[in-house]
């Protein structure tokens, strides 16, 4: 499967994808592990096994890793192209494997322990939890806004507002459910109980916002 962060960009030597792979990797495992604070640059290298250098050479800084990371996570899940609605295949089948993916990403557990760790960073003033959010929840939630809206030019939704919808869609997806997982007080939904959960929310969203029969 295509990944665009694992892609070499810029100019000189093209950057070599295995070790751009390995580094993400080391990055989510210590930065879930210790901390933003307590991981360095220099304790990443030695996990991914590479140089610092190569470090800074794929990335320029640790909150560019960061952010990096989150996407990265976010990618392994809902990559780009599950929101490209293309016109051979059914909008509800596409809403299956969005709610699928959106529902193993967040009850994945670095999702949770990211969640967690970036609730208590908020409470510290920390700018980690807005770099957070740019990097994979506002990611997600506005390429949903873009797929909602062109199934609205199509006539196959009836939304005028595509960030709401977005929101309803994806607030039915985590239900509380979420929640408990989130506190400690639920075990992550698997198996049959998962797709009856994202079948359940897809029926539901499009219940609310398929269009009226001869309504055009």
């Amino acid at each position: 499967m295509p990944n665009k962060l694992l892609q070499p960009s810029g100019p000189g030597r093209p950057k070599d994808p295995a070790k751009r792979r390995a580094i993400l990797d080391a990055a989510k495992c210590l930065f879930l592990r210790h901390g933003y604070d307590g991981s360095s640059m220099d304790a990443i290298a030695a996990e991914a096994g590479v140089s610092k250098l190569t470090v800074y050479s794929h990335f320029t800084d640790k909150e560019t890793l960061f952010s990096a990371a989150v996407k990265a996570k976010c990618e392994e899940q809902l990559p780009e192209l599950l929101f490209e609605l293309p016109d051979d295949v059914p909008l509800e089948k596409q809403l299956l494997e969005i709610g699928r993916g959106f529902l193993t990403l967040i009850n994945s557990r670095e999702s949770v322990e990211m969640h967690r760790m970036m609730v208590n960073l908020a409470s510290q003033g920390s700018k980690l939890a807005q770099m957070f959010y740019e990097a994979g929840p506002l990611r997600i939630q506005q390429e949903m806004e873009l797929l909602l809206g062109k199934a609205a030019q199509r006539g196959l939704l009836d939304i005028d507002d595509a960030p709401r919808a977005a929101d309803h869609f994806f607030c039915l997806l985590k239900g509380g459910a979420h929640f408990r997982l989130l506190i400690g007080c639920g075990a992550p939904l698997q198996d049959a109980d998962a797709e009856y959960h994202v079948q359940d929310a897809v029926q539901l969203f499009l219940r609310a916002y398929r269009p009226e029969l001869g309504a055009q």
